[in-house]
């Protein structure tokens, strides 16, 4: 049949290719090209063509089917007859049409039923878009770099596309395959599935869909023999196994996404790329946080950041769903007891490595490594116990830990302690009342999102943080739901039902966005993430609560979780961190006012900058103490030096000398105690005296106000370094031997050598006696009373003592006149005498009292009496110089003044040499480390620098600072949309 037409067709070729008769333009065989090229001519054998007949018998075909239709005649094609010509072309270009109309129909109508079916299972897929950024920049940037319209100018034009027409060999093989494409329409559905990436989501669950839709009659007839219960059954099942297959795939995907991601940071901070990376959007929330954490909102301008606030009974479960949202056993744990006694805020982010570290230190923790594990386990207790004062048992410090990893949700969450319902023996009294006040401060932030951890293997009646958290969010408008231990819960609750009344939120009073179900193990401590995943995949996988469709497969495990909080905390930073702008935008024009009306001369100088301030004065005034002159050390150190000596010269020295009876005598008693005093005393009193010299000329430095500059804000911090340098400050120990040597020879030698010295000699004797007699006489009308002068003129009396050591002074008096060179002390015949005296006059007395008064009224004799001969010693020089030979004049106590008054001045002087060249720079040291030690401790420079002024600077500086990171943020995040 097709041989027959394909022959007429040739007759028609050969006509139209002899008859040109001359017409311009292109001839009609020209204008058939496209159609001849299609058809083959096996009747073509020579040049010139055989004329055909004029009636042809040919059986005509259908589209439809393969019946023959009625014979037609074929008009004669005569040679130039151009109305024949065009009839045959009319015929061939009619079939032709027929032909591809159809094609195309049956096309279109198959492209249609795929097309549909392909948006209801697109339909089914997960919004990808998130995911944009896994592709690389070069891929958006390819319009850029190639012209695409030089491209399709390159691609063949309409007239060679046309060339590419099927033959009409196959067009009856084609023809064929019409009737099985319209049928069930199955394989175009299964072509279209393999040509797209799909294939691993639909799989057997897309035939079993397509075959159950597209079957026909017999199919329909199979589906109603079913009953319903097994239809309801098999949906199911077919419903889970594509949930699981889907949760395969995305699981696959975004641990190959992880590995990219890896390998792309890891180029960035090798520097492969040459874009400089920014900080994430995450660690610079954070950093707002931080600050915040410090910020004492005394304005008005509470922290209303968004966070996620981990919130639960004790052990149930809070710290596990934490450790597996970041992918780290990085919590202490213990067994039924307290672990977490503060809050811990947790910062995760995306990175190359998974590494934790605290944000005051610079340690990373790598985390694939147990042995940092264990370490950053103990570091995160240590500074729990810190942080807990005493006689405490929680504390509401912060602890900030930054954890890093590939494929890590980027949010921040703070794990707070565990509500308990009793105080336990070993707890403070107040420890219930501190976590449930520690926990309302946080959830009472309204853009708080409070994730719930309930213990789903104990009753839900034993709970207490579903009431808490119902009070602080009773619409549940920022609550996640979380339930725990499912895997116990499954085993040991009765009726699976009561799940299902949890998960659905219909059991407890409270609301919340969204109800998950999690398993974080089989309760063992040495359990990996990896095994607690892959054993709550397979838990989930044959749990009866998913088969019976009690739960949902996207309120299953902790990275649905993970994913699910994470959207919510960045929906939730977006819809409220640009009003927490404006309100801190406001507060730093509140403060900035105040500071202009309060203090409008002054800079704004916060905490740190006042330090420095302070820091600078103390240095310099420290300096200064190498400028005083080395004449002021020596007056100051000999003057306080010969205070803090003079009553045992007195006492010990001079007084027991002078009872000798003559001058041999009184030289030697005089050398033993001098020898003695110099052994034992002498330079451990020298270098305590310098010492105080020190720290006086020093603490005159610090405290001296410098008239309108002086900022009285220093005076406590100067307090404060001035005592820890003085404390921290030793003298050097080798000063007093070298000084005990000086001061033996000093006071060896007795050679004045002219009469200015002992003129200096006699004044240093006399200033020393009168002021001792002084303080005698002072002493003796302290224990006497008034005398009449002072009775009559200001009303006073005596007491009941005053006139018994009155009536017992008189006594003695009496004695001394009797004997002018009695000696230093009293016989116990003469304290007889003297009692019995009294006894007679109607005075009872005491023996002690007695001999108390008498030292007291024999030592002013004594000072008169050398007061007496010091005048007289005035012209003794020329006797000392011929040694008192013919002389009744004997002056060795002026000889003693003498060599003690020069043994001050060396003392000083060498005290001063060791204070300016060695103690001064020492001194200098130990401030300089005393202010390093104080810049680091922040609590002494608050504890230090107080006031109005520095609390008002100080929240000025953080505002501004929460402001200005707060917009450098939202311009980040604006820029990430």
């Amino acid at each position: 049949m097709w041989r027959a037409r394909a022959a007429a067709v040739c007759v028609v070729c050969q006509s139209l290719a002899n008859s040109s008769y001359g017409v311009k333009g292109k001839s009609p065989l020209q204008k058939l090209h496209l159609v001849s090229r299609s058809i083959h001519h096996p009747h073509y054998t020579s040049s010139k063509f055989q004329r055909p007949p004029l009636r042809t018998s040919i059986q005509q075909f259908s589209s439809l089917n393969h019946l023959p239709l009625r014979k037609t005649k074929l008009l004669s094609v005569k040679y130039g007859y151009l109305s024949h010509r065009n009839f045959w072309v009319a015929r061939l270009a009619s079939r032709l049409l027929k032909l591809r109309y159809l094609v195309l129909g049956s096309a279109v109508g198959g492209g249609y039923t795929a097309k549909k079916t392909y948006d209801q299972w697109k339909e089914m897929l997960p919004d990808l878009s998130d995911y944009k950024w896994i592709v690389p920049d070069f891929i958006w940037e390819l319009d850029e770099h190639i012209d695409f319209e030089k491209l399709s100018k390159a691609l063949p034009d309409a007239e060679d596309f046309a060339k590419l027409l099927p033959d009409f060999d196959k067009i009856g093989e084609s023809l064929s395959s019409l009737k099985g494409f319209f049928s069930p329409g199955y394989n175009l559905v299964s072509e279209v599935i393999g040509a797209s990436d799909l294939l691993l989501l639909l799989d057997s669950q897309g035939e079993t869909a397509f075959r159950a839709t597209d079957q026909g009659y017999e199919n329909d007839k199979q589906y109603k023999k079913v009953s319903d219960k097994e239809k309801i059954d098999q949906l199911q099942e077919e419903l889970l196994h594509t949930q699981l297959k889907y949760q395969r795939i995305l699981e696959r995907l975004e641990k190959e996404n992880k590995e990219l991601r890896k390998l792309v940071l890891q180029k960035d901070d090798k520097g492969i790329h040459q874009r400089k990376l920014k900080k994430s959007l995450i660690d610079m929330y954070s950093e707002v946080l931080d600050i915040l954490s410090d910020y004492d909102a005394s304005y008005n301008t509470q922290d209303h950041l968004p966070r996620v606030v981990v919130v639960g009974d004790q052990s149930a479960g809070k710290t596990s769903v934490l450790e597996m949202i970041a992918q780290a056993r990085i919590f202490p744990r213990g067994s039924g007891e307290m672990m977490t006694r503060s809050p811990v805020k947790v910062t995760l982010s995306e990175g190359p490595h998974h590494v934790a570290l605290f944000k005051d230190s610079s340690r990373e923790f790598d985390l694939t490594k147990e042995e940092d594990l264990a370490a950053l386990r103990n570091e995160i207790e240590i500074r729990m116990r810190k942080s807990v004062k005493e006689g405490c048992t929680v504390s509401a410090e912060t602890i900030s830990l930054n954890v890093k990893g590939p494929g890590l949700q980027r949010m921040v969450l703070v794990d707070l302690p565990g509500v308990i319902s009793t105080v336990t023996s070993g707890m403070a009294p107040d420890t219930k009342d501190t976590i449930f006040s520690i926990s309302k401060a946080y959830m009472q932030n309204p853009n708080a999102i409070i994730l719930c951890i309930q213990d789903g293997s104990v009753d839900a009646e034993r709970s207490i943080v579903t009431d808490l958290v119902s009070q602080m969010d009773p619409h549940g408008k920022r609550t996640i739901f979380v339930l725990t231990k499912v895997d116990l819960a499954e085993r040991n609750v009765a009726s699976p039902n009561r799940i299902q009344q949890i998960i659905e939120g219909k059991l407890f009073p409270m609301k919340a966005l969204g109800y998950f179900a999690v398993v974080t193990g089989k309760g063992n401590s040495s359990e990996s993430i990896e095994s607690i995943k892959d054993y709550e995949e397979e838990f989930f996988q044959n749990s009866k609560l998913l088969k019976t469709c009690m739960l949902k497969a996207h309120q299953v495990t902790t990275r649905n979780l993970s994913l699910a909080v994470s959207d919510c905390f960045w929906k939730m930073v977006r819809e409220s961190v640009e009003q927490q702008a404006d309100a801190f935008k406001a507060t730093r024009f509140n403060l900035e006012t105040e500071w202009k009306n309060n203090y409008p001369r002054l800079r704004e100088l916060d905490r740190n900058e006042l330090f420095e301030k302070a820091k600078n004065e103390i240095l310099d005034e420290v300096i200064s103490l190498s400028q005083v002159t080395p004449k002021h050390w020596e007056e100051i150190l000999q003057k306080t030096l010969w205070e803090r000596v003079s009553t045992h010269v007195i006492e010990n020295i001079y007084l027991p000398a002078a009872q000798t009876t003559n001058s041999g005598t009184f030289n030697t008693t005089v050398d033993i105690k001098l020898k003695q005093w110099t052994d034992k005393q002498l330079p451990n009193k020298a270098v305590e005296v310098a010492w105080e010299t020190l720290q006086e000329e020093f603490s005159h430095f610090m405290t001296e106000k410098k008239g309108k500059e002086h900022d009285d804000i220093f005076d406590k911090l100067k307090q404060a370094v001035k005592e820890e340098s003085i404390k921290r400050h030793k003298w050097n120990e080798r000063a007093e031997d070298s000084l005990r040597v000086i001061q033996h020879n000093a006071l060896e030698d007795r050679s004045i050598s002219d009469k200015q010295q002992w003129d200096a000699a006699i004044h240093f004797m006399e200033d020393t006696l009168q002021s001792r007699l002084k303080d005698t006489e002072s002493v003796i009308e302290d224990m006497v009373g008034p005398d009449w002068k002072k009775r009559w003129l200001y009303w006073v009396g005596r007491t009941k003592e005053q006139n018994i050591r009155n009536e017992t002074k008189n006594e003695l008096e009496k004695m001394i006149k009797c004997n002018e060179d009695h000696a230093a002390y009293l016989a116990n015949d003469e304290v007889t005498t003297v009692r019995k005296n009294l006894e007679a006059k109607g005075v009872a007395v005491d023996p002690c009292l007695i001999k108390d008064t008498w030292h007291q009224v024999y030592r002013r004799h004594f000072l008169r009496t050398a007061l007496s001969h010091c005048n007289l010693c005035r012209r003794g020089f020329y006797y000392y110089q011929r040694h008192f030979v013919d002389s009744e004049l004997e002056c060795n106590d002026v000889v003693l003044f003498w060599r003690i008054q020069r043994m001050l001045a060396i003392t000083a002087n060498t005290l001063r040499q060791q204070l300016t060249n060695t103690e001064v720079r020492r001194l200098e040291k130990n401030v300089k480390e005393v202010l390093e030690d104080f810049a680091e401790d922040s609590d002494k420079k608050v504890k230090l620098l107080t006031g109005k002024r520095v609390q008002l600077a100080e929240d000025l500086k953080k505002v501004r600072e929460i402001q200005e990171k707060l917009e450098a943020f939202i311009e980040a995040l604006h820029q990430e949309k």
